[in-house]
């Protein structure tokens, strides 16, 4: 491999003033306690295009437990391969030790270490060594920033940002690709999306996202490889369809998706029903996420799926049915519901999405009483009733007063809450007095 190309600090656009602070801490107490430390991925990508990253995640040669060691606010995680959480209140920095793809027939000692050490992976691009060398089972295990930037997946998720000298380093041409705004893949993308076929998804969201062209090479890889999605996780898939709807660019995204044939393998539903309903839906949702900075968490499961289930026709219903019980003779009730192929879709929010639609036509009466108003406020469902209508109805007006009636309960309710808990200290205060009893004789 060829070295790094380095660009010194006064030639890049990268600033620690918009790095997260809790982020710019971990990469400092790494560096300080003699370990390499680079924020990775995304995060380099987007502050250098000038967007806001979602996630500051960081790389460095500690192994885990070294991490462990350095921050009382850490936690393991992961069975494959170890990862380290760093928590500042809600906020987690994910810090993963540099990795490489592991070698055929090599192993594992202990977590993330090999038995042997090997050269660094000249290929992806040994593909002559069969299918099967290429899936994706083989584990991950601990390397060099070289070896972790070639196990990535696309050039421009490939930039490193060394806070040592504060310094961009670029292992794979990624800072070209990044001013040509073009997705390339990191290798092969034969090989690659044989590797993870979940690539051609992400593929396709990250050109939507960014909006950046996608390699020629990339699309006919899709082509010929798209119907291996079928192999992923349907649970993983299925999350992945969230991180699109969370995007601010699901229109988009899912509109290429489409028209690259991605939807077919994963959902038959989605993929017939693809057309101006889904477009309107998911440009409304698109317009309501970019209102906030980062995805809110009004943005539940039950109001995505409803912007999909909605427009698609495919609407969860209160009934149930008879089916054959698997491994037996007898029959067992299931709810009759929507699907979307073999994606996994919750019972628990296929039933709030029934609910929150029901809540639609109570939210838009004006005539009801304070009482029925205060009754439908506190359904544990109406969180998501005023989301779904607020993104879909068009009436501005009536969100705004559901929200002042809401603001003017918890107002109202504070001082309550101050007066019981003040009566419960008095209450404590005013314990009776055990009276001494003399031991009986």
């Amino acid at each position: 491999m060829a070295d790094p190309r380095v660009v010194p600090r006064a030639e890049h656009t990268l600033s620690r003033r918009d790095i997260d602070p809790d982020a710019l801490k971990v990469l400092y107490r790494l560096h300080q306690g003699g370990y390499t430390a680079y924020l990775v991925g995304g995060s380099v990508r987007d502050l250098l295009i000038g967007r806001h990253p979602k996630d500051f995640d960081v790389g460095t040669s500690a192994h885990p437990y070294q991490i462990k060691k350095l921050f009382r606010n850490c936690w393991i995680i992961g069975r494959r391969f170890r990862l380290a959480h760093v928590r500042f209140g809600p906020k987690i920095i994910e810090v993963a030790t540099f990795r490489r793809q592991l070698a055929q027939d090599e192993e594992i000692v202990q977590d993330g270490v090999p038995a042997l050490v090997h050269a660094a992976p000249s290929g992806l691009a040994e593909a002559g060594r069969g299918a099967d060398h290429h899936l994706i089972h083989h584990e991950n295990t601990f390397g060099t920033p070289e070896e972790d930037a070639f196990r990535r997946d696309f050039t421009i998720n490939a930039l490193f940002y060394d806070i040592a000298t504060f310094s961009l380093i670029d292992y794979v041409s990624g800072l070209e690709d990044l001013r040509a705004r073009i997705v390339r893949s990191i290798g092969d993308p034969n090989i690659r999306f044989r590797e993870d076929p979940v690539r051609m998804m992400r593929a396709v969201a990250l050109s939507a996202r960014l909006d950046f062209q996608i390699d020629p090479p990339i699309l006919e890889a899709i082509e010929t490889h798209r119907y291996e999605l079928a192999r992923s996780s349907p649970a993983r898939l299925l999350e992945e369809y969230y991180k699109i709807l969370r995007s601010g660019y699901a229109e988009r995204t899912f509109r290429n998706l489409a028209a690259l044939g991605l939807l077919e393998p994963v959902s038959t539903e989605l993929h017939q029903g693809a057309g101006e309903s889904l477009w309107r839906s998911l440009a409304a949702l698109d317009a309501y996420r970019r209102r906030f900075e980062r995805a809110p968490e009004a943005l539940t499961n039950p109001v995505l799926l409803a912007s999909v289930l909605v427009a698609l026709g495919l609407l969860p219903v209160d009934r149930w049915q008879e089916s054959p019980a698997i491994g037996g003779d007898g029959t067992r009730r299931v709810p009759i519901g929507p699907r979307l192929g073999s994606l996994p879709l919750a019972r628990r929010d296929l039933e709030r999405l029934r609910q929150l639609l029901g809540l639609q036509r109570r939210l838009r009466d004006p005539a009801s009483s304070p009482r029925a108003r205060l009754a439908l406020a506190q359904r544990s469902t109406f969180q998501d009733a005023l989301t779904w209508f607020e993104i879909n109805a068009g009436a501005a007006g009536v969100v705004d007063q559901w929200r002042a009636e809401l603001s003017n309960t918890d107002q109202a309710a504070q001082p309550a809450a101050q007066v019981g808990s003040a009566d419960q200290a008095i209450r404590r205060r005013r314990r009776r007095r055990r009276h001494f009893r003399p031991a009986p004789r």
